[in-house]
């Protein structure tokens, strides 16, 4: 197996376009577009990719490969379809565990995304259409009207809190996030 998490993509390219992925990152860096999905639509769009390849191209343009190839599209599809409006609460919430220190990892599943340090410290996930989860592991931690134990939800979390918009990602569940991050 290659080191190289573009060399598959390279050549499956080359087989479905007829460009490398040089040339396609070329022409991603050409289109004048900043945001990530801004490039991923406007590659879906003008070139008629699929998501997959619009996605990973945009990556490589923008030389943020840090998640696997195959977690970007696992995160896509939890976020495809009628919970794609949830998206903006999931960055969120990701950029500020980013913030936290070098050593995050992002382990993406099909329903969710667990936030790991030295052990599991967070769930991200998608749940309805209309309602963002985010798990915790604060054993210990009193509960209150948004922080709630996290019962039967999922065993892997002592607590959760139900985000429906991305104003709710705020100092205070920042502080939980944190705190959390710190334990692991």
């Amino acid at each position: 197996m290659t080191s190289d998490p573009f060399a598959s993509l390279n050549v499956a390219l080359q087989k479905s376009t007829g460009k490398s992925l040089e040339e396609w990152k070329s022409i991603a860096k050409g289109c004048d577009l900043n945001g990530h999905m801004q490039i991923v639509g406007w590659l879906k769009s003008e070139h008629g990719l699929g998501h997959g390849h619009a996605n990973s191209i945009a990556h490589a343009a923008k030389e943020t490969a840090a998640i696997s190839i195959d977690d970007d599209v696992l995160v896509a599809n939890m976020f495809a379809g009628p919970k794609a409006a949830l998206r903006p609460i999931y960055d969120k919430i990701i950029a500020a565990a980013k913030g936290f220190g070098d050593d995050l990892e992002l382990s993406p599943k099909k329903a969710y995304v667990s936030l790991r340090r030295s052990k599991q410290f967070a769930i991200a996930q998608p749940s309805t259409k209309d309602r963002f989860d985010l798990g915790l592991n604060l054993k210990g931690t009193e509960i209150n009207q948004r922080l709630e134990l996290s019962g039967s939800w999922n065993a892997m979390v002592s607590h959760r809190v139900r985000i429906t918009a991305p104003a709710e990602v705020d100092e205070e569940l920042i502080g939980w996030l944190k705190a959390a991050y710190d334990l692991a």
